[in-house]
């Protein structure tokens, strides 16, 4: 398995496969719901080699992994043995608040279906570009075929949606199934014909024709193809219904008899109760967010399209993706979502302008597949890999974003299906029957003004780039390192009490897999620097920094233990990354009684990461230990 190993590394930073309550994936993150988030070791995370970077929101731990989330996400659960995208009793539900609650069921409920929705979105789409450039006939099998074949999902959607709703409130799928298909049975078209028995409510905005009552209490008959609203409640009560039959049914009948009893009765209450008025809910939903909406559509793309980008960094988009769906219900076609759907080559231009203008040949590189990857919609490798690093080229594609939806404001632009991300987008603006008409062209201004405003905004003004200098330190140490004819000496870095590496408290150091050396139980929160070179590594956190000494020597010191916890609390550096030193000169201070309170070992190896370079490293001092003092030598 090619992602083996960075399956078992994220395995074991998240806290091991017993801290995972579930995990399943999106386009290009790994969404895991941990037991415990704060075992979770975040930083170590972020700096595997294939990951993009970790995100915490909606009471999800999301490892962004990009493009090939797919396989990292198999990788993980052949390796751990996990189930995928169940979702137990999650144990510190108390501990997030109801926005992300709805934010997790929301995402959970939509994420496993999102794929093949946008790929029959693309369908139908296909099928209306091909009726609108006039190549098929409105009458042909081909154009209905291909309609039908994008149409099918969305006409059933409450079927699907009955299985992951059920599945994700903690129920049985293919009871959920049930209680959806007979919401879209065909024979309650039937039921519906002819003259009603009386009207319920009438004159008022809630009138409904009675064909048919059950058990003598009249039902509401309605048309539940395409709905979202109605099997979403339906399954959170069937939830509950079917554990308080569990508790009662004896286990022989258990596999059938529950089943039974909680069809039976939600069935018809779906009908009587939760279907009417969630689709009265659904309507007046519709209703209001259009008329928020047509206060000012230009506002509302300028809003919307200039703020989507942060809304998907912490996942709060997943708030407007059930009520786009329902417009599309209720009304045929949604105007919110429309004038965010191009945001991304907002983002794609900016990356577009890092690429051109940066001479840094690993940010160019890093460039080319999010460029490629925003085309196609997916815009994460650019935001966590490319623009939020560099902070500018962000709010640069912010700006442009804004701009493009502010255009599909002023033009109308609608969503008419579900559809593809980036250019497989495009079909989904074009009106069933009405052809390429003004609003579809205002929507392809759109694309083109975000994309050519993100470019050219990032490259004036988005970012300084800084590669010319870093290529020259590079150069400069290259030139600095010389190889020592004889032994080379390694000073302390710290006062305090020699430890011999063996009784470290930590595998890594002490079994030498980092390299030979010493600890030193600190008796100050000063660490100096042991050798004339570079700093080479310092990390966030500031508990460990590593140098390359003039004469070639590679030293680590790390300070206690497992204080990359602490995020950088209790300590401060007085160098960064690239800084050349001298023996001596002070790196960094730390808080010794802090991080002995805060439960945390002070112990500090030393250790020489490029010991296979060496005949020998030799410890050369024992007991108490001051700074300067010659602690290793190498030959």
């Amino acid at each position: 398995m090619k992602y083996e190993k960075l399956a078992k590394d994220i395995l074991e930073l998240v806290g091991g496969k017993e801290n995972i309550n579930s995990v399943f994936h999106c386009v290009t993150r790994l969404r895991f719901k941990l037991k415990d988030e704060g075992k979770a070791k975040t930083e170590e995370i972020k700096n595997l080699d294939g990951v993009v970077t970790v995100m915490k929101s909606g009471g999800q731990y999301q490892v962004v992994i990009g493009n090939h989330v797919p396989d990292v996400y198999a990788a993980v659960l052949e390796v751990g043995g996990l189930s995928g995208v169940s979702e137990s009793a999650s144990n510190n539900d108390e501990k997030v608040g109801l926005g992300a609650k709805f934010i997790d069921m929301i995402s959970g409920v939509f994420t496993p279906i999102l794929g093949v929705l946008a790929a029959t979105g693309m369908l139908k789409g296909f099928a209306a570009l091909i009726l609108a450039l006039h190549w098929v006939e409105a009458t042909s099998g081909t154009y209905n075929l291909l309609n039908i074949a994008g149409d099918g999902l969305f006409n059933f959607l409450p079927i699907f949606l009955g299985y992951t709703a059920m599945k994700k409130f903690g129920g049985t799928p293919f009871v959920g199934m049930a209680i959806a298909a007979a919401l879209v049975h065909p024979g309650l078209t039937a039921l519906s014909a002819g003259k009603p028995l009386y009207t319920l409510f009438k004159g008022t905005l809630f009138q409904s024709d009675i064909h048919i009552t059950f058990l003598g209490i009249p039902v509401i008959l309605m048309s539940y193809a395409s709905s979202v609203i109605p099997i979403v409640l339906s399954a959170f009560f069937a939830v509950k219904v079917e554990k308080g039959f569990k508790k009662v049914v004896p286990d022989v009948v258990k596999a059938f008899l529950v089943p039974f009893l909680t069809i039976m009765v939600m069935v018809p209450v779906t009908f009587l109760v939760i279907g009417p008025i969630a689709t009265w809910a659904g309507s007046l939903l519709g209703a209001a967010t259009i008329w928020i909406y047509q206060l000012s559509p230009i506002v509302a793309g300028l809003i919307l399209g200039g703020f989507w980008q942060v809304f998907v960094m912490f996942g709060l988009h997943w708030g407007l993706v059930p009520i786009a769906m329902n417009n599309i219900t209720s009304m045929h076609y949604d105007p919110v979502l429309a004038t965010v759907t191009f945001v991304s080559f907002a983002q794609t231009g900016a990356v577009l302008g890092v690429m051109l203008k940066t001479k840094n040949k690993k940010l160019k590189s890093l460039s080319i597949p999010a460029f490629i990857s925003g085309i196609f919609g997916v815009t994460e490798p650019a935001i966590y890999g490319i623009t939020l690093p560099l902070k500018k080229p962000f709010i640069m594609s912010c700006i442009a974003g804004g701009i493009g939806g502010g255009i599909i404001g002023a033009f109308a632009s609608k969503l008419w299906m579900f559809g593809g991300m980036g250019i497989f987008a495009i079909p989904s603006f074009i009106k069933p029957g009405a052809g390429l008409d003004t609003a579809f062209w205002g929507a392809m201004i759109a694309i083109l003004v975000s994309f050519v405003v993100g470019f050219v905004l990032t490259y004036l003004f988005g970012f300084k780039d800084t590669a010319q200098k870093e290529e020259t330190k590079v150069e400069v140490k290259k030139v600095e390192v010389k190889k020592a004819d004889g032994p080379v000496g390694v000073v302390s870095p710290i006062r305090g009490q020699i430890v011999p590496l063996s009784e470290v408290k930590d595998q890594v150091f002490a079994s030498e897999a980092m390299g030979k050396g010493v600890a030193i139980n600190p008796s100050e929160g000063k660490v100096f620097a042991p050798v004339n070179g570079a700093v080479t590594t310092l990390f966030k956190t500031k508990h460990a920094i590593g140098l390359t000494a003039e004469d070639g020597a590679q030293i680590l010191i790390h300070v206690g233990m497992d204080t990359v916890e602490l995020d950088g609390k209790y300590f401060t550096a007085h160098v960064k990354q690239d800084d050349v030193v001298k023996a001596g000169d002070l790196l960094v201070e730390f808080d010794v009684e802090a991080i002995k309170a805060a439960g945390y070992q002070v112990v500090t190896p030393v250790v020489v990461t490029n010991t296979p370079d060496y005949k020998e490293v030799n410890v050369v001092k024992t007991g108490r230990v001051n700074t300067n003092e010659r602690i290793l030598v190498l030959n």
